[in-house]
């Protein structure tokens, strides 16, 4: 059967860093995803433990996590000549990557997880031009994240309107906020943790997140200065705070980490005791499903 290039074979294609599965690359080798070929995308183990009652019935449940997410890709490819099958089979083992390495399954809404190698490769021979393959991987984060990433930024709130002269009494004084505010929104089924991004100058400065009934998600206080020029990245996730791309900054910063709840959003305000019409607050953050 002869195949072209950029065909799809049927189903839903996968990519793995550079190399997409379930079509035929710009080489005429086909990249087939098997029936089972794609486990432990749709779920993931949990983490709990419960402890018994004393002298009653059942038990007192604790906090339940999800697990890391094994996956495992499996398919056949399909070469015009053995001289292609193993180059294919070259990219396959550079694409099984020992670091974080990005794994996109395109399904109705496209999903993505950063994963690595937690397996041997299984590569076999069927004919000089067909090979299997099997290949295991794992998602330290098990959350699958969108494809598409919000983005959102305000600047600090200050303050408009006011006198215009000349005036002819009596006056009536009328000035409005600007609002240094902005939503994000996660449209899946497990919360997600925005990165929050600050651009000096700045001289401290809160954030508070407020659920959609109005009520205190979370606060954060940041005491340090930020110069012009200076960039900060709260990263709600990692838990780290970072200046510069170099520096930590996690001393300076006080409160709880936000996250936005599933099929929810998050409102970001923020503000200081000085104001500069250059400092912007940026929030980022994807949509996650279990």
């Amino acid at each position: 059967m002869g195949y072209t290039p950029g065909q799809q074979l049927g189903g839903r294609t996968v990519v793995l860093g550079g190399l997409t599965l379930g079509q035929v690359d710009a080489a005429g080798v086909a990249w087939t995803i098997g029936r089972d070929g794609l486990q432990g995308w749709d779920g993931t183990d949990v983490r709990t433990q419960a402890t018994d009652r004393t002298a009653d019935h059942g038990s007192w449940a604790g906090d339940t996590y999800l697990a890391s997410r094994p996956i495992t890709l499996a398919g056949t490819i399909t070469a015009p000549d053995l001289a292609t099958l193993d180059t294919a089979i070259e990219q396959l083992q550079s694409a099984v990557s020992l670091t974080d390495i990005l794994l996109v399954v395109n399904e109705t809404i496209p999903k993505q997880a950063l994963v690595r190698q937690s397996g041997k490769p299984l590569v076999r021979l069927e004919t000089d031009r067909i090979a299997s393959y099997s290949v295991m991987l794992t998602a330290a984060d098990p959350r699958r994240y969108s494809t598409v990433l919000q983005q959102q930024s305000a600047a600090l709130p200050g303050t408009t309107g006011g006198l215009t002269l000349p005036l002819t009494p009596p006056i009536t004084i009328t000035a409005s906020g600007a609002a240094g505010t902005f939503v994000l929104v996660n449209e899946g089924s497990i919360a997600t943790r925005p990165v929050l991004t600050v651009a000096g100058p700045i001289p401290g400065f809160n954030v508070v997140t407020t659920r959609p009934d109005g009520t205190l998600a979370a606060q954060l206080s940041y005491s340090d200065t930020l110069n012009a020029g200076d960039v900060l990245v709260i990263d709600c996730d990692a838990h780290t705070v970072t200046l510069n791309g170099a520096v930590s900054r996690r001393r300076y910063l006080s409160g709880g980490w936000p996250e936005i709840p599933a099929r929810s959003s998050l409102t970001v305000s923020w503000g200081s005791v000085g104001y500069d019409p250059s400092a912007l607050l940026t929030g980022t953050c994807r949509s996650a499903w279990k």
